[in-house]
């Protein structure tokens, strides 16, 4: 009417926000390929195992769909509600990593006591523990903002703690979980803006003491040997890197088929979950892993914008937990596909979405939901805000009548004549006063 777009009236605590579509077509790209390529990588072990030739698949179809779940109930769940909560949260990851080391409760596999065993299922702790230590710091990083940015003692709380968890971790042993909680939580602080010259001598202590954890454990230190020159021992020490390297260089520009990898008949051990990059590579060649790499860009990309629109916003504690899980994809993805192409040592990191898994799939998957929620409250906020710049919400009613008013005063400012130009003559020519100090105006 009167060609008035009228808005619909509401409060701006009834504005709903909106999940970023972005983010949900990335991954739902990754999980796609994951699904695919998951099936072509664990045919050959499935039947070897006598479990079904889509056994694997149908696992990590079931570990999707609770993963599916997680990230549907933290997408609902307001984040000042996780934000209260954050000194619980670290309590649970310590109580999670204790439980771990427990007789009876802890599952020993491949000697690495990394599981709680439920009975119907084994969950590996540190997936969860790497999803709700991103929450419990980026609450720290919002209530400690002042001692973050000046005091040293607002970085060495939470490097203490971090600390502590790698400890428990090493214990386990787990040194590729731990090495990248430490880089997530360097991350997140520095990007909190915590002082480099606070972040170095910590930086500094904790890579050292790696170096010495890896050099002076015979086993890690036979993995080093054979990253470095893993052709030396092809058959021992540098098995898995070797059959890896020979699965990627088989791939070439387009690769030699989906389904036709040979490197996954055996030859490559954990194809469809540490090493399933590889077997990407080998059947989609350097197109496919392109393709990839560039899915994972785009989704840390993503998670980083989503966390400087949140900042923008004056959202604190979105922004934290965006610029965390956008850290946690980028360096494990990074990792993962680094180790496959032998540019890291083997450090057992899934490959986010992609690789076959249970409690990894599923953590993912939530890390995924809080991101969306980021996204939908930075979204409300924005659209609140907003509104409160505008006027005050009018009903259609008013708004018709304020248009009416405005129709009205122009018509009539149209057919009223203009009043005649008033002429002024010269008037007496009076002399310029000079300004003199101390003289008032």
């Amino acid at each position: 009417m009167f060609g008035l777009s009228l808005p619909q009236a509401m409060k701006r605590e009834q504005l709903d926000g909106e999940f970023d579509r972005v983010l949900m077509a990335i991954v739902l790209a990754l999980v796609s390929i994951g699904v695919v390529m998951v099936a072509s990588s664990s045919i050959a072990i499935a039947e070897g195992l006598q479990v079904g030739p889509f056994h694997f698949l149908q696992r990590h179809l079931v570990f999707l769909g609770l993963g599916a779940v997680a990230a549907i109930l933290l997408m609902r769940v307001e984040l000042r509600f996780i934000e209260r909560h954050g000194g619980t949260l670290l309590l649970l990851c310590i109580a999670l990593l204790v439980l771990v080391l427990l007789p009876g409760i802890g599952k020993r596999v491949n000697g690495a006591q990394r599981w709680i065993n439920l009975y119907f299922i084994s969950f590996q702790a540190v997936e969860a523990v790497k999803l709700l230590l991103i929450a419990w710091l980026a609450s720290y990083m919002v209530r400690y903002r002042d001692q973050l940015q000046d005091r040293a003692w607002g970085v060495l709380k939470p490097v203490a703690a971090i600390s502590f968890l790698c400890a428990l971790l090493l214990v386990q042993p787990d040194f590729g979980s731990s090495v990248l909680l430490a880089a997530i939580t360097f991350g997140m602080l520095w990007l909190g803006g915590a002082r480099l010259a606070y972040l170095f001598a910590p930086a500094v202590l904790g890579t050292l003491g790696m170096l010495a954890l890896a050099v002076f454990e015979p086993y890690r230190a036979a993995r080093l040997v054979g990253f470095l020159n893993p052709w030396s021992d092809p058959f021992g020490g540098g098995y898995q890197l070797t059959q890896a390297l020979i699965a990627v260089g088989r791939g070439e520009g387009t690769g030699v088929g989906l389904g036709a990898s040979v490197q996954k008949l055996f030859y490559l051990p954990e194809a469809h979950t540490d090493f399933i990059f590889a077997v990407i590579a080998e059947e989609t060649g350097f197109v496919g892993v392109s393709l990839l790499i560039t899915l994972f860009v785009l989704l840390a990309g993503r998670a980083f914008w989503l966390g400087l629109r949140a900042s923008e916003a004056g959202r604190m504690f979105a922004a934290n937990c965006a610029f965390g899980v956008g850290l946690w994809m980028s360096l494990q993805s990074l990792v993962s596909m680094g180790v496959n192409m032998g540019l890291l040592p083997t450090k057992g990191l899934t490959l986010p979405l992609i690789s076959s898994g249970g409690s990894s799939v599923m953590m993912t998957c939530a890390a995924i939901g809080l991101l969306l929620r980021v996204s939908y409250e930075t979204e409300r906020a924005l659209r609140q805000a907003g509104r409160l710049r505008s006027e005050d919400v009018l009903d259609p009613a008013e708004l018709l009548g304020r248009d009416r008013d405005r129709r009205a005063s122009a018509a009539a400012a149209e057919a009223k004549p203009l009043p005649p130009t008033p002429v002024f003559g010269p008037g007496p020519v009076r002399g310029r006063v000079e300004p003199r100090l101390g003289m008032l105006p």
